[in-house]
């Protein structure tokens, strides 16, 4: 796809398309999910949903996982306790998903099996089954989480906001 296809296709993607996409009340249910699942784990989970990218960005060329960054850094996922913080973005104009996992738990867990989770949830998305892309995404990386940074007895504290941000 050349520039201006980028960026047209960018231009035609609007935040209504993506909150049509994620209702209110399943995000509602998504973010409860995150809740419980932080529970079980010393993880924390961001979900980003973005419709487009500024049509400068997008022109300049920037990369769904370089966007992706740009979140994990504004939202602080990089900045918890044990340095479990795990970010899932989507950018929904290039029907792309990107999974940036902070060091602690980025050592644990190999490149494969972020990229087997994202490959399921593209698969899900594909189907037009949006919420439950998200809901499989999640079920995966709490396994991960769980088996990774598991829950030892401390306090739980909940260092990042729970709220799935769609934009």
């Amino acid at each position: 796809m050349n520039r201006w296809q980028r960026v047209w296709r960018h231009l035609c993607s609007t935040g209504w398309q993506a909150r049509r996409q994620f209702p209110a009340a399943e995000l509602a249910r998504l973010e409860g999910w995150i809740a419980a699942s932080e529970q079980a784990h010393r993880g924390q989970l961001r979900f980003v949903v973005e419709s487009a990218l500024d049509w400068r960005a997008a022109w300049r060329g920037l990369s769904a996982r370089e966007r992706a960054l740009q979140w994990f850094g504004e939202l602080r996922v990089w900045d918890t306790e044990d340095n479990v913080g795990v970010l899932v973005y989507l950018l929904l104009a290039e029907r792309r998903i990107e999974i940036v996992a902070d060091r602690g738990i980025n050592r644990a867990v190999p490149a494969q099996e972020w990229a087997g989770i994202c490959a399921d949830m593209q698969q899900a998305f594909a189907a037009r089954d949006h919420v439950a892309g998200l809901a499989l995404g999640l079920d995966r990386i709490h396994a991960l989480l769980i088996r990774h940074a598991p829950r030892h007895g401390e306090p739980v504290v909940n260092e990042l906001p729970d709220q799935v941000i769609v934009r």
